[in-house]
């Protein structure tokens, strides 16, 4: 399976790699601006995969990129075989990066960030880790991690926020 995807790399011979994620109607272009501006020391590949064109039942069956097809607001069912196509898609990813897991970091926004949930929890031998205390903490009795030994971590930086 080929993924259609911006590929950026820092640097000869990366030493880890970032999948990124997009959300609902964005493509892969979507955070490619982050990644000058983070002025890395070491060689880093940024993946940043496109997700499928597809109809979207809440947009009235507009066909537009999306990792899954969105039913209806709130709970209800749910497009079971789309979040398994693009957790498989995001697994392929992974692999074809040539690193270890614990050399790739999954990251993604909205639906993109539904999805890096949904492969990280059920990737063999992932670990997700915070680099910051305030944002994460080691729960190993939290049910997903005492299964996976995965931290999920979120952010609290906020846009316009003054800490980190």
């Amino acid at each position: 399976m080929s993924v259609d995807a911006i590929r950026i790399e820092t640097g000869p011979k990366p030493e880890a790699a970032v999948i990124w994620l997009h959300g609902l109607g964005a493509d892969g272009h979507d955070f490619e601006p982050v990644v000058p501006e983070l002025r890395l020391k070491r060689a880093v590949r940024f993946v940043f995969p496109h997700a499928p064109i597809r109809p979207v039942t809440i947009n009235q069956g507009m066909r537009m990129r999306a990792w899954y097809d969105i039913l209806q607001l709130g709970g209800g069912p749910e497009d079971e075989a789309g979040l398994r196509a693009s957790q498989k898609i995001t697994e392929e990813l992974i692999r074809a990066q040539g690193l270890p897991a614990s050399k790739v970091v999954l990251a993604g926004f909205s639906q993109g960030g539904a999805i890096v949930l949904q492969t990280a929890l059920r990737y063999p031998g992932w670990r997700a880790w915070s680099r910051s205390p305030r944002t994460c903490r080691w729960r190993p009795r939290w049910p997903p991690n005492a299964a996976r030994r995965t931290a999920i971590c979120r952010s609290s930086w906020r846009m316009g926020s003054t800490t980190t």
